[in-house]
């Protein structure tokens, strides 16, 4: 699909849940958030739903995120399901990492393409103190039971304007060693303006987005960057689909409605 700025919008992101199992400082406040009752959220079937119309308008790249989407129930179920659907090129998933270990092989069986591991740092007491209480070494038992499962991983570092770098040096050395690339993603906040930075991969420049999201509560968000969404029509998903990718701006701005834990980054 084309969007009004002749983007061709083919990427769809799915939070499958709100929650997870750590709170990295960058990503929710210290005490937590206010999760959704989980009679709000979709089912696995709604999701396999909007994704079959999504591929019927020309998508063909799916990204499960969270939240965590490795603590949703049936998430493998849902992979599978994904994994039947016709026109998905790319079915991704970006996690954490410490709960994928003893799935990995699963997921990889039922139609998992690749997976995006965060990984700021290897060091064990940083790691602790950025996400509130993780052990890297279950991070890192993920990203290896990935590997020898065969799928590509590539791993998501976080870097604020004014961190040290030697934790890059020291992730991208560990990459090197398992087979596995790495992104680097500007530390930024969704209430402040959205700008491009060439210093790093992600946030991706706002003139070749090619991406729409599906949040778990049934709504589409054209722009990661603002308040705009479209609750889904469960009689006519297409037509949804179609008002979120054309409400996609030209280039973001700031939302207030919404948390990066909540919406999957």
């Amino acid at each position: 699909m084309l969007d009004s700025f002749g983007r061709s919008i083919h990427y769809l992101r799915v939070s499958v849940t709100d929650r997870c199992n750590l709170r990295c400082a960058y990503c929710m406040p210290e005490d937590g958030i206010p999760f959704v009752p989980h009679e709000r959220i979709i089912s696995l079937e709604q999701i396999a739903l909007v994704v079959r119309a999504a591929t019927g308008l020309g998508f063909n790249k799916i990204r499960l995120t969270g939240g965590e989407p490795l603590v949703r129930r049936g998430i493998v179920d849902l992979v599978a399901m994904l994994g039947e659907i016709p026109g998905i090129v790319t079915l991704a998933m970006t996690t954490n990492g410490t709960l994928l270990a003893p799935l990995a092989a699963d997921l990889k069986r039922r139609g998992l393409s690749s997976v995006n591991v965060s990984l700021d740092t290897l060091d064990p007491s940083r790691y602790a103190a950025l996400t509130r209480g993780g052990k890297v070494n279950d991070a890192i038992a993920g990203v290896r039971a990935a590997r020898t499962a065969g799928l590509p991983v590539k791993l998501n570092i976080v870097i604020g304007e004014n961190d040290d770098l030697a934790d890059l040096a020291t992730v991208s050395s560990f990459a090197a060693d398992e087979g596995c690339s790495v992104q680097t993603i500007r530390r930024y906040r969704l209430d402040e303006v959205k700008f491009d930075d060439e210093r790093y991969e992600r946030p991706s420049p706002c003139a070749i987005c090619d991406r729409i999201r599906l949040l778990a509560i049934g709504e589409l968000k054209p722009c990661l960057h603002g308040d705009a969404s479209v609750p889904v029509d469960w009689n006519d998903i297409e037509k949804s689909i179609r008002a979120c990718v054309g409400l996609k701006p030209a280039c973001g701005s700031r939302a207030s409605a919404h948390l990066v834990s909540a919406i999957g980054g």
